[in-house]
């Protein structure tokens, strides 16, 4: 009895193992369960409809559940149709043999669909900020995905999902801001992690390539990192203006060969913005071609023709929020001839630092402030370093050119917007400009004021200021309001005048000098001395005096041969407008072109040789003008010599027109006959104008380069040069 009732246990117990080794491996098919799993996941997520054919169920002794699988089946959700490969659902034996399908985990292997689809089916189970992110961007694109999802005790989706597969050809569009094409690539995610991998697309339409990007989630972020790889191409850089807040839309790129290799990592938050944006490049500049007016660059380098050309540059760029780091190295042309260049630039918000330094061969450089002139091939080094701000002044820490011998250097130069200075800490310079002229002088800062002090200095350009004395000329400074001593031993006055020992002050105010006084001497020991005063009237008063006035005079190509003589130049000026009188002492002049002219035209050839030979004495010179916006008005000009006078006025256009008319006479007579009847000014002058002793009248009148004139040589002298005469005769 025991016997068999051991052999019937033993073959219901085989029974059941066969039964369970049947349903683990073999597994059965039916249809009888399809309407509780469409109800079932009906009651999951009641908008989507399932559609099933037969059913596959395999038991898991172990794990005491039994998975249910499915070929083909179809979701109907909100009138799409999503064809799926298989789908497997894991329940619990236990709800299986009370009749309940409380399920376990949920697999879902897809076809290739659409990815809006799927995102949509994925937001049917679970709207997540990340599911409504990527249903905003994606504009087209398919997918195959193995979706894995898990269940609690309630039928509610657990967060250790799980979705891998592969995306084909998508297109997004993050608001205008970055557009991707063509985009393929392997992912795999889970709640806490995106990965991304075998990437390829075209980032506003730059073909880029990732072995590895990563999303992550913190808080209420989304963190974005991974590394790409962009191919060599000719693109639009403006396209990457999002990486920097437009930091490149002033610059009209023409050209842009680049390759990079680039770390990447940024955040998004809920309302999708961008923050955090940090960027590691490596960038191979084959050529860059910018084309800009660049005015300011034009000035120093005369070959520049708004191209910037730049070659092989090796860049490192870094960006970190708002602090953004650029090194590189590499050629730059503005002529097709090139030229090497190391920089680096760091902005920070809106502030701005910079190093730089150029080695200049190929390109002519032109300082004109400093009448110097680097010549093409000849080596030169420059460096730049400072920093600025946006709509701010510039600060220069350093700018330092050698070349050969020559040497310029700037320390603490703060410019304005305008390129005014500002402040500097000091200068040195060491050089030979465009004559040949050594200039060796330094500057240094004393408290708010500065000294200079030097051996040699051309100040050619300087005197031509101060001698035109015209309002168009502008000021260096903005806002200075410092003094300036000075000690020269030697200053060129012109390419082949000097004086020696050269000293006093410049006070300045509100960037005009408010009081100067500088005093010389000749090598042949004469005198010079300028002076400039502004009083309680605001009048500014500028006296220049001299004892040898042949340098000054020179610098005037109408008069050649100028010897000996005194000069006085005396001027007030206010509001831009200038009062001016030059007195000329015992001089001699040798030749004065249009003169000479009048006195042919008038046939007195004797005094016409006298100008072009040996020279005419003049014992005194007067000119009484104006100065205004350019407009120099003669109030008179009288010059007497023992051979001729002149009495003259008229009016000097800056370089436009000139209109003189006057009053020329051979003067020995008249001084002779004068000085021996003292009563025959009263005679000459008479009751009647225009009664008198013979003379010459003329204008003359027309462009610089082509002046007119006209002679009437017979003429009564008019009362008014009689009078001058007499009073300079009696005054001598």
């Amino acid at each position: 009895m025991i016997k068999k009732l051991i052999k019937i246990l033993s073959s219901i117990i085989l029974g059941v193992i066969l039964i369970l080794f049947y349903l683990s491996f073999v597994g059965i098919k039916t249809e009888k369960f399809n309407e509780k799993i469409i109800s079932k996941i009906f009651e999951i997520n009641n908008k989507i409809k399932l559609e099933l054919k037969s059913v596959k169920f395999l038991l898991d002794p172990y794990n005491f559940t039994v998975n249910i699988t499915t070929k083909n089946p179809t979701i109907l959700l909100d009138g799409n149709t999503l064809q799926l490969k298989d789908l497997k659902i894991n329940i619990f034996l236990k709800s299986l043999i009370y009749d309940e399908l409380l399920i376990n985990d949920l697999q879902i292997f897809t076809k290739k669909i659409q990815l809006n689809d799927l995102i949509s089916l994925a937001r049917s189970f679970k709207n997540s900020t990340e599911l409504f992110l990527l249903d905003r961007v994606i504009k087209s694109g398919s997918l195959t995905a193995d979706i894995k999802l898990k269940f609690d005790d309630n039928g509610k989706i657990n967060n250790d999902y799980q979705i891998n597969g592969f995306v084909e050809n998508a297109n997004f569009d993050y608001f205008n801001h970055l557009s991707v094409n063509n985009l393929n690539l392997k992912f795999d995610i889970n709640k806490k992690k995106y990965s991304l991998t075998k990437v390829k697309g075209d980032f506003n339409d730059i073909q880029l390539s990732s072995s590895l990007i990563e999303v992550t989630t913190k808080k209420n972020l989304f963190l974005i990192k991974g590394k790409i790889l962009s191919i060599e191409k000719n693109f639009n850089i403006k396209q990457l203006n999002f990486l920097s807040d437009n930091l490149l839309k002033n610059i009209n790129i023409k050209k842009a060969i680049i390759s990079s290799s680039s770390n990447f990592s940024f955040n998004i938050n809920k309302k999708l913005k961008f923050n955090d944006l940090n960027i590691e490049s490596k960038i191979n500049l084959k050529q860059l071609v910018v084309k800009n007016d660049f005015k300011s660059l034009k000035s120093y380098l005369p070959n520049f023709e708004k191209i910037l050309n730049f070659e092989n540059h090796k860049i490192v760029f870094n960006y970190d929020k708002n602090k953004l780091k650029i090194k590189g190295k590499g050629n730059m042309s503005i002529a097709d001839k090139y030229d090497t260049f190391v920089y680096e630039l760091i902005k920070n918000n809106d502030k701005f630092r910079f190093n730089t330094k150029i080695n200049l061969k190929n390109s002519k450089l032109l300082i004109n402030f400093l009448d110097y002139e680097k010549k093409e091939n000849s080596d030169a080094s420059v460096l730049i370093k400072g920093s600025f701000k946006k709509n701010n002044s510039i600060k220069f820490d350093l700018i330092s050119l050698i070349e050969d011998n020559n040497k310029v250097l700037f320390k603490k130069l703060n410019l304005d917007r305008d390129f005014k200075v500002i402040s500097m800490d000091s200068f040195s310079f060491d050089y030979l400009n465009n004559k040949k002229i050594k200039n060796a002088l330094s500057l240094k800062k004393n408290n708010k004021d500065y000294i200079i002090e030097g051996k040699s200095l051309d100040a050619t350009n300087l005197i031509n200021k101060i001698m035109d004395d015209k309002n168009e000329n502008p000021s260096f400074f903005s806002n200075f309001n410092s003094k300036i001593d000075v000690k020269i031993n030697k200053t060129f006055i012109d390419e082949y005048n000097y004086i020696n020992n050269l000293s006093g002050s410049l006070n300045f105010k509100n960037n005009e000098i408010n009081e100067l006084n500088l005093r010389s001497i000749f090598p042949n020991n004469k005198k010079i001395s300028l002076s400039i005063k502004t009083n309680d009237k605001q009048e500014k008063i500028t006296k220049l005096v001299t004892d040898y006035p042949k340098p000054l005079i020179k610098r005037y190509d109408f008069i050649k041969g100028f010897e000996e003589g005194f000069l006085v130049f005396h001027s007030v000026k206010k509001k831009g407008i200038s009062n001016a009188l030059l007195t000329i002492d015992k001089f001699k002049v040798k030749e004065v072109p249009v003169f000479a002219k009048l006195l042919s035209l008038a046939s007195l050839q004797g005094i016409a040789d006298l100008l072009t030979g040996e020279g005419i004495r003049f014992t005194d010179f007067e000119m009484k003008f104006k100065n205004e916006k350019g407009l120099t008005t003669i109030e008179e000009m009288y010059a007497i010599g023992p051979a001729v006078s002149i009495l003259m006025d008229g009016y000097v256009e800056s370089k436009k027109i000139v209109s003189l008319r006057g009053t020329l006479v051979p003067a020995t007579t008249i001084n002779r006959t004068i000085a021996a009847i003292p009563l025959l000014g009263n005679i000459l002058v008479g009751k009647k104008i225009g009664e008198g002793v013979f003379g010459v009248s003329f204008k003359i009148k027309g462009k610089l380069e082509d002046l007119k004139t006209t002679v009437n040589p017979v003429k009564t002298l008019t009362p008014r040069f009689i009078t001058r005469t007499l009073e300079k005769i009696k005054k001598n």
